[in-house]
Formats: structure tokens, C-alpha cells, sequence
């Protein structure tokens, strides 16, 4: 049985009927972007709970080992190059455990996002695009598709159904744009629907993004899916 990851929680009204389970970035954890709950327009939405895992630790190849919060390793500074894939497939199996968590207490997959920043975004994929149910959205933020050749055989049927939103910054240096947009790109030759964004910033998140975000979240959240 996968052990369940410890997280944050924050539910904006009781009894909630969404949840929001967001991923970290590399060295951060789950406390990091819960400012930005106050910070989203959330108004007339239903109650969401936001649910903030922290990632295990591990020693971080392109760190020199050092020892850290991430959901995988980074073999090479080129994120395309030696992926850690044992290591993605064992935090899908952690996300998975959490969604799970969720449809346990009654919010339904349809009703349950998953997002995430930069390696927190590559899990989002990693795991929303082989989840065999619809979910409500995968929001990826300053990250990209990881192990992109498995995609096309791995994924679900059902995850065409779930929208996407990508955002990145034009100058972003640890995850180059370029490598965000080739995999909007085959995301879309694939069949999904994505909303892409760029920002004029680097590896981060500005103010029209998180406008954007709040616009987002209204569109896929405004009424249940059937």
C-alpha cells in the first residue's frame, strides 16, 4: 500500500465539493504556495479544499547529492536527458493515493484538479494524463511533460476529456520555454485541449498568471461535470 504523503490542507468554506491537489516545486514543499489561496479570485466558486503535499527526500544528482524535497531525481541539467523514471512513476503512485484520499471522503474525480510548479508540473502530467478517470483540470505551471515517449501508449482515454492550462515565463532559466512548448505541442497532436499562456518573467509566477489562473479555475469549476 503507498504510504500517504503528509500535506497541508486548507478548505475554503466547510464541506467541500473540489479539491486542488498541488505539487511543489524541487527543494520547497507544501507550505510554498499556500499564499497563493488568498491571493486567486475565488469568488462564487464551490468549497475547495487545497491539499499541499510535501514530496519525500532524496539526494539530487544534478545537486551534487545534496539531500532535498523532490518528487524525482534530475540526472542531467538537460531535462530531457537520463529522466528518472523509476522515481516519476513512484510519486505518481503518491498522487494517485491522494486522489484516492479525495474520492474517499466524496469528492468525485471529475471534481478534483491536479496543478503543480516546474517539477510539480511534471508530476501533474506524469500522473493526470494516466489517471483512468476525467479528471476536472491538470493546471502546469513553469514545468514540462516528462517522459514524453511513453505518453501516447500510457495514456488514459478518459484524461482527453480533462483541460489543461500551461503557463511559463519567456525567460525562464532552469526549464527553458522551449521545452514547455514542445510539449504543449504534442500534447495537442495527441488531442487535448490546452490553454497556454507566457509570461514576460523566468522560473516564477507574476500577477497576470495568477489572474489567469482564477479565470481558469471559474471556467472548468463553474458547474459540475456531468
Amino acid at each position: 500500500m503507498t504510504k500517504l504523503l503528509e500535506n497541508i490542507e486548507i478548505e475554503t468554506a466547510p464541506n467541500p465539493s473540489v479539491a486542488i491537489i498541488w505539487m511543489h516545486g524541487l527543494g520547497a514543499d507544501g507550505n510554498d504556495f499556500v499564499p497563493l489561496v488568498r491571493e486567486l479570485d475565488l469568488t462564487g466558486l464551490p468549497a475547495i479544499r487545497f491539499v499541499f503535499p510535501h514530496s519525500d527526500t532524496m539526494p539530487v544528482t544534478v545537486n551534487n547529492g545534496y539531500v532535498m524535497r523532490s518528487w524525482y531525481d534530475i540526472v542531467h541539467s538537460d531535462l530531457g536527458r537520463r529522466e528518472d523514471e523509476a522515481g516519476l512513476r513512484r510519486s505518481q503512485l503518491q498522487i494517485e493515493a491522494l486522489i484516492e484520499r479525495e474520492k474517499a471522503r466524496g469528492i468525485p474525480a471529475s471534481r478534483i484538479i491536479l496543478a503543480g510548479f516546474s517539477q510539480g508540473c511534471a508530476m501533474t502530467l506524469q500522473t493526470g494524463l494516466r489517471h483512468p478517470e476525467a479528471l476536472a483540470g491538470m493546471l502546469c505551471l513553469s514545468g514540462y511533460l516528462p517522459i514524453a515517449a511513453s505518453v501516447a501508449a500510457e495514456r488514459s482515454e478518459a484524461s482527453l476529456k480533462t483541460p489543461i492550462f500551461m503557463a511559463h515565463g519567456r525567460s525562464d532559466g532552469v526549464v527553458p520555454i522551449g521545452r514547455a512548448s514542445d510539449s504543449r505541442l504534442l500534447l495537442q497532436s495527441l488531442g487535448y485541449q490546452v490553454e497556454w499562456h507566457e509570461y514576460p518573467m523566468q522560473h516564477s509566477l507574476c500577477q497576470q498568471e495568477v489572474d489567469d489562473i482564477g479565470a481558469w479555475l471559474h471556467k472548468v469549476l463553474r458547474a459540475p461535470s456531468p
